[in-house]
């Protein structure tokens, strides 16, 4: 017999406060108001299900589809609710579960227990005509290599119990709990699957024949194959969408299976990584190819692969247009976990989501809007771009200046991109490489970061600043931290970095005043930190001078409300070191100098822009001296009470020889953001060791002090999140990059073994020297790599590869994307709660294309970062 292949639905539908956009659990009273042969109960009080009549077309499914919101939302709304059609309900939580009154389900709560009161959850069951059953249970386990794609389509539960939980489709995670969730596994007829029911029931795990809640099944009430695995959906055509595609997946199996032809089912735990693979990631990374040995894909690819197949079947059923339509507007607008995170990016309010998801349920089938956005032609749109969202469509924090780029021909970009190169040369932003000016890359199209995204990183950033500072005093004091067990001694005395002369400074003294934290966004938006940079981050200039450039240059660019100025980190900065100097010295009116090299130092440019700004002397070597225990300017006898290091190696270095060793010529140095760089100088004969007598002494401050490029060795980074439990006993805010020590050795043998899929840096690298990215690099790199690794275990790490978010940048073609991290600064001076605060400036740099390296040594540049928001009164982090 033949599939009648006829369409129907049940819709889960969360009911929502329209006053609180809490779940509200009204639906035993409203009910009975309610057809019942159209509307029903479900497991718990705050969901009511839809069930469509039978039709025969996508057009009439989506017609009825419709017909029954509308007439549900008109039927509750006087009790001051409504209806969202989504996996879970953003502000779900634990409390908001009330059981459905009932035997039924008074079993189950008595059963499952905690299970049970998980349940907020709400899905979308497709029904296609399967009148007979060995044909259906044949079709039910031929069609499940396409079940990923069709959840990954639906998915819109990334938010639960108040937080973003990481996947697209947190729902499916929920309901694989379920002990009979998943495939009923190989049968051939139905009186063969009846016995696994049967089986199923006598166990007692189960109550009944509709408890067996399968991936795909026949129906226990209708003549159907019904799917189960999906999230409902808020917007009507992706529901429309899912039951095209599962339709015609029906009967590209039943051709199939009439036909006799051989299928080899794919292994149940690679099934089941597929269906995990589609609720982690959902449309915006990765799914399995429809293989038996399947292959990882772009999302996007892997369903487009999939519509691909079904194309003979979709147009024999006359879908073939409206699918491929649907499809389209699936794919530009994005699933509803990709529109919930991104109204959740703008402010962090989860009332936010649920505005979305209401206002999709109820809105235009299609999903479109009503005033639809205008897309960036020819954009290379990829996922995790943090301005632009699927079909080329600008995100709302980016979509004015979209529009202001759009209005940019070739000409235009050309003028402005001279105008920008005349104006870095004449301000001579650069920084100096092997005796000459190298002019500092800038993109003309500023990162907007929110108010909200400002305050998580200013409390996660203060928070690991903190812990930082207090193991730098303990490391070079009472090593507390060994004492406890926390940590051996042989893990951070005599590692890289290590200086003895630090154990000799005032216990109480603020070590690392300014500190300088890289940070990426992954795909999902989650910010995390990839390296600290402590012993003399740099940057903060080149973020002032892009400001000024972009002001400039760009003055015509529309500004968001409450642009936060970059330029209050002068005052910042002068403050924090006048706090601690005071703190060492007792001087309330300190006189604060900044070391250089001089002209022919990597970041001149810099420390002739913080000298002035923030009123400091800029001397170098040359000009200090100490006379009767204090630090002097040489010239003049004026005594120093801070001086702010920011000279290439120790200040124990400082000698009268000119001379240096030819390795310390030739390393890589202050870049911005990538450290300092020396350069020649006449110098006092043991002026280092008097300098460190008097900070020993307490008669000048040291800052950024010796011994700092402890915290900045790679393999020290895996140990901060244990320093901010160990210091803080606190869970850390942001997270870190999952990263190997190969000097251990069950760690080492798993890099060696990955080197093609991890990240490999050396332990004491900067500005990218000796970054390797495994799955860029050639068969040859890998080799050599393993060699290197095995030669030196201590002096490498590897780390997971994290797809960097990416940011347009602006050409004579048009707006394209680039990878970017960004550069944050905290200065501190204490150790307490109200002592580490993120300055109101941050460094954008970007990588080269085709790269996800964004030093500027291996040719990155940079851009405006516009932070937004109401500065955060005193004391306030």
């Amino acid at each position: 017999m033949s599939a009648e292949l006829t369409l129907g639905a049940e819709e889960e539908l969360h009911l929502i406060d329209l006053e609180s956009g809490r779940l509200s659990a009204k639906a035993p009273r409203l009910l009975p108001r309610l057809p019942a042969h159209r509307f029903g109960a479900e497991l718990q009080r705050t969901t009511i299900e839809t069930n469509t009549p039978v039709v025969r077309t996508l057009d009439d499914l989506r017609r009825v589809i419709v017909d029954l919101r509308s007439e549900l939302s008109a039927a509750i709304a006087p009790a001051g609710v409504t209806i969202a059609a989504a996996g879970t309900a953003p502000r779900s939580e634990y409390a908001d579960f009330e059981l459905t009154s009932g035997g039924r389900y008074g079993r189950m709560q008595e059963q499952y227990r905690m299970l049970v009161d998980e349940q907020l959850i709400c899905g979308l069951q497709v029904h296609v005509g399967v009148s007979d059953r060995d044909l259906a249970v044949q079709i039910a386990q031929r069609v499940a290599p396409v079940l990923p794609v069709l959840l990954a389509l639906s998915a819109s539960s990334p938010f639960w119990n108040g937080q973003d939980t990481g996947y697209a489709s947190f729902r499916s995670i929920i309901w694989q709990r379920w002990p009979s969730a998943g495939s009923f596994g190989r049968v051939e007829s139905a009186a063969e699957y009846d016995r696994v029911l049967d089986d199923l029931i006598a166990s007692g795990v189960i109550a009944d024949r509709k408890m067996a809640y399968f991936d795909v099944r026949p129906s226990s009430h209708a003549p159907t194959l019904e799917l189960r695995v999906c999230d409902a959906t808020p917007v009507v055509d992706d529901a429309v969408l899912i039951a095209g595609l599962f339709r015609a997946a029906v009967r590209k199996a039943e051709v199939a299976v009439g036909s006799g032809r051989e299928w080899q089912p794919r292994s149940e735990p690679v099934h089941r990584a597929a269906m995990w693979q589609a609720a982690r990631s959902g449309l915006s990374g990765e799914l399995l190819g429809l293989g038996q040995h399947p292959e990882r894909l772009p999302a996007e690819t892997a369903v487009r692969q999939l519509v691909s197949r079904l194309r003979p079947e979709l147009e024999e059923l006359g879908d073939w247009a409206t699918v491929t339509g649907l499809l389209e507007d699936t794919l530009a607008r994005g699933n509803s976990t990709d529109r919930q995170r991104t109204a959740y990016a703008e402010r962090g309010e989860l009332d936010d989501v649920v505005a979305q998801v209401v206002e999709d349920t109820a809105g235009t089938p299609s999903g479109r809007d009503e005033h639809p956005v205008v897309t960036i032609p020819a954009y290379r749109v990829r996922a995790g771009d943090e301005a632009v969202g699927p079909g080329a469509r600008p995100r709302p924090a980016f979509r004015e200046l979209a529009a202001f780029f759009r209005g940019w021909d070739a000409d235009t970009t050309i003028e402005r991109c001279a105008a920008r190169d005349v104006w870095t040369r004449e301000h001579e932003v650069g920084f100096v490489v092997d005796g000459g000016v190298q002019v500092f890359g800038c993109d003309l199209v500023p990162r907007a970061v929110s108010a909200y995204e400002w305050a998580q990183l200013a409390a996660g950033l203060a928070q690991r600043a903190r812990a930082i500072e207090l193991f730098l005093r303990d490391a070079y004091g009472p090593q507390r931290i060994v004492a406890d067990g926390a940590m051996d001694a042989e893990d951070f005395v005599g590692a890289n970095g290590w200086d003895p002369d630090a154990v000799r400074l005032p216990a109480s003294a603020v070590r690392a005043p300014v500190m300088g934290f890289d940070l990426v966004r992954n795909e999902f938006g989650g910010w995390r930190v990839l390296e600290d940079n402590v012993r003399s981050p740099s940057g903060v200039a080149y973020g002032l001078a892009l400001r000024e450039m972009m002001d400039d240059v760009v003055p015509d660019a529309p500004r968001p409300d409450a642009l936060r100025d970059p330029h209050t980190v002068l005052d910042q900065l002068r403050d924090t070191l006048r706090t601690n100097a005071t703190a060492v010295t007792g001087n309330p009116d300190p006189v604060v100098a900044l070391v250089s090299d001089g002209p022919g130092a990597g970041a001149w440019y810099e420390h002739r822009r913080l000298s002035d700004g923030a009123g400091m002397r800029l001397l170098t070597g040359s000009d200090l001296d100490v006379r009767d225990g204090r630090v002097v300017e040489a010239a003049t006898g004026d005594v120093l009470d801070a001086l702010y290091l920011r000279i290439d190696r120790d200040v124990s270095a400082l000698t009268s020889d000119p001379r240096r060793p030819e390795g310390d010529r030739q390393r890589d140095g202050d870049r911005p953001a990538e450290g300092d760089r020396q350069s020649e100088g006449d110098r006092t004969p043991g002026l280092g060791a008097r300098i460190l007598d008097a900070a020993a002494a307490g008669t000048v401050y040291l800052a950024n002090a010796p011994g700092n490029a402890l915290v900045d060795d790679k393999a020290m980074y895996v140990s901060v999140p244990d320093l901010i439990w160990y210091y803080l006993e606190e869970k850390p805010m942001l997270e870190s990059v999952p990263t190997y020590r190969t000097s251990i050795e069950g760690e080492r043998l798993s890099v060696l073994d990955r080197v093609g899929e991890l990240v490999t840096k050396p332990v004491d690298g900067e500005g990218g020297r000796g970054v390797l990215i495994g799955p860029s690099a050639s068969a040859p790199e890998v080799a050599e790599r393993r060699r290197a690794i095995a030669a030196d275990p201590a002096g490498w790490v590897g780390q997971e590869v994290v797809q960097l978010s990416s940011h347009p940048v602006i050409g004579p073609a048009g707006l394209d994307p680039r990878h970017v991290d960004l550069r944050a600064f905290v200065y501190v001076t204490g150790t307490g709660p109200d002592d580490a605060r993120l300055a109101d400036v941050a460094l954008t740099r970007v990588a080269p294309e085709g790269s996800m390296v964004v030093n500027s040594s291996r040719g990155g540049g940079a851009k405006d970062t516009w932070i937004t928001g109401a500065r955060p009164t005193q004391g306030a982090r």
